[in-house]
């Protein structure tokens, strides 16, 4: 993956999970066309970054708060 389109990927993963509307890590994967250990170490990096994720088992969705 080209490092635009890496950046491309994350802040689509950001706008996602700030609508709560990710899905499950393999339907983003299908959504993002990744896989879904990418979308994993992806979401991984960016709480390392300090952006804070977490997974909503009710939802089936990953929720996001930026600092």
């Amino acid at each position: 993956m080209s490092r635009y389109n890496k950046a491309m990927v994350r802040e689509r993963i950001i706008r996602l999970a700030k609508l709560r509307s990710t899905g499950t890590p393999a339907q983003l994967a299908i959504r993002l066309e990744i896989s879904e250990r990418s979308v994993k170490r992806l979401i991984r990096d960016l709480k390392r970054e300090g952006i804070i994720f977490r997974y909503d088992y009710d939802r089936m969705s990953y929720l996001c708060h930026e600092d």
